[in-house]
C-alpha cells in the first residue's frame, strides 16, 4: 500500500511538473527592461532644432474594424464575437493606410496590433502596413500579450498583441518598460496581458536624442489599484527623461477618464469601469496635454472624445476620452485634434493628431 501511495505520488508531481513547464512555454515572462529590436531601411534623416515633428497616437483595435462585438465588449464579457473575418481585415488596413497617408505624421504610435495571433491569421500587422508606406524608415515593436497557446474557452489559440512605433526618422535604440499587472492565481497571470511602455530613441542633428515613448494601461481594472501602479510607473519614467534632459514625447491608450470628467456622459453600464477620482490627475498635475484639459471639459467637449465602445447598448456613439499626448517643456504644440470625421469605421478609438515644434 505504501508503494503504491509513494508512485501515485510521484506520477501526480511528475504531472504537476510538467504542467508547470508547458505554462511557462507558452506564456511570456518579459524582465523589467528589455531592449528591442529596431528595423531601419535605408537612411533616415535625422530631426533637427526647430523642426516639426507630427505625431499619430491610435488604437486601432488590431485591424478588426466596427463589425464586430467581441466577447470582452461588454460588461458580462458574453459578446458574440471572438475574431474578425479576412475581409473585414483588409478593408480596416487600407483604411488605417488611407488615413496616414492623409495625415502625414512623421511618428506613428499603434497600439494594439497582433502577431502571431490565432485570431488574425498569424500575420504581423505592423508589416501589412509597413509595406503600404515606404515612406516610413524605422519601426519597433514591444509585445503586451503573447502566449503560443490560450485555454480560454474564446481563444483557443496563440496570442500576439503589441505596441508598435513607425517613424520617418531614424531610430536608434528601444526599450520596453514593464509595467505592473493584475493580481490572480498564479496560472491566469502567466496567460494574462502584460502591459508596457515601448520607449524609441530618436537621435536629433545636433548629437543629442528625443525619446518617445507609446503605451497602453489596463482595462477592466475595477476594484484593484492597478491602474495608479501603472500611472505612477510612467510618471517616474517621464520624470526621469526631465532629470537627465531629454526631451521626450509619449503618447498612448491610457483606459482613463481626464480628471473632472462627467461620469454621467459614460454610458451607465459603462461607468463601472472607472474610479470617480481619476488616477490619470497624476499626469496633468506633473506635465503637459497636446491637447488641454480645459478643452476636454469645455463646451466642445465633444470634439475630444476618443472611445467608440463596440457595446451595442451604446449604440455607436462615442462617449468618453481615454487617449492621450503628452509632452515635454522642449515642445511647443501647434496642432493637436481628434480626428473624428471619417474614421468611426476603422476602430473603437479614433486617432490623435498632435504636430509639435521641437524648441531646444
Amino acid at each position: 500500500m505504501k508503494k503504491v501511495l509513494f508512485w501515485t505520488l510521484i506520477i501526480l508531481f511528475d504531472v504537476v511538473l510538467t504542467l508547470a513547464i508547458l505554462i511557462y512555454l507558452f506564456t511570456y515572462h518579459p524582465n523589467e527592461l528589455d531592449e528591442m529590436k529596431v528595423i531601419c531601411k535605408e537612411d533616415p534623416q535625422l530631426v533637427s532644432e526647430g523642426s516639426v515633428l507630427t505625431i499619430l497616437n491610435w488604437n486601432v483595435q488590431f485591424l478588426a474594424g466596427k463589425k464586430y462585438v467581441f466577447f470582452f465588449d461588454v460588461p458580462d464579457n458574453n459578446g458574440p464575437h471572438e475574431r474578425p473575418e479576412r475581409e473585414e481585415i483588409e478593408k480596416t488596413l487600407a483604411e488605417v493606410v488611407r488615413i496616414i497617408k492623409e495625415t502625414k505624421p512623421d511618428v506613428i504610435l499603434f497600439q494594439e496590433l497582433d502577431e502571431g495571433a490565432k485570431r488574425t491569421d498569424y500575420e504581423d500587422q505592423l508589416k501589412l502596413i509597413w509595406d503600404k508606406l515606404p515612406e516610413y524608415k524605422c519601426a519597433s515593436s514591444a509585445f503586451y500579450w503573447k502566449n503560443t497557446f490560450v485555454p480560454h474557452p474564446r481563444v483557443m489559440g496563440s496570442t500576439g498583441l503589441k505596441l508598435s512605433t513607425l517613424s520617418k526618422f531614424q531610430i536608434t535604440k528601444a526599450y520596453r518598460h514593464a509595467l505592473p499587472i493584475i493580481s490572480s492565481d498564479i496560472i491566469s497571470e502567466q496567460f494574462a496581458l502584460k502591459r508596457a511602455i515601448l520607449e524609441t530613441r530618436l537621435p536629433t542633428q545636433n548629437g543629442k536624442e528625443i525619446s518617445v515613448m507609446n503605451t497602453h494601461l489596463d482595462a477592466f481594472a475595477q476594484g484593484t489599484d492597478i491602474m495608479m501602479k501603472q500611472v505612477i510607473i510612467v510618471k517616474n519614467l517621464l520624470n526621469k527623461r526631465n532629470e537627465e534632459k531629454i526631451p521626450w514625447i509619449i503618447g498612448g491608450d491610457f483606459n482613463l477618464l481626464p480628471p473632472k470628467f462627467p461620469l454621467k456622459t459614460v454610458y451607465p453600464t459603462h461607468r463601472q469601469y472607472y474610479n470617480p477620482q481619476t488616477e490619470i490627475s497624476i499626469l496633468f498635475d506633473s506635465f503637459q496635454s497636446a491637447i488641454p484639459l480645459e478643452w476636454m471639459l469645455g463646451e466642445q467637449q465633444k470634439k475630444y472624445y476618443t472611445h467608440i465602445a463596440n457595446d451595442p447598448d451604446v449604440k455607436g456613439e462615442a462617449d468618453r476620452i481615454l487617449d492621450y499626448v503628452f509632452y515635454s517643456s522642449d515642445w511647443q504644440v501647434l496642432q493637436a485634434e481628434v480626428i473624428q470625421k471619417d474614421t468611426s469605421h476603422i476602430s473603437d478609438h479614433f486617432p490623435i493628431l498632435a504636430k509639435f515644434k521641437f524648441e531646444k
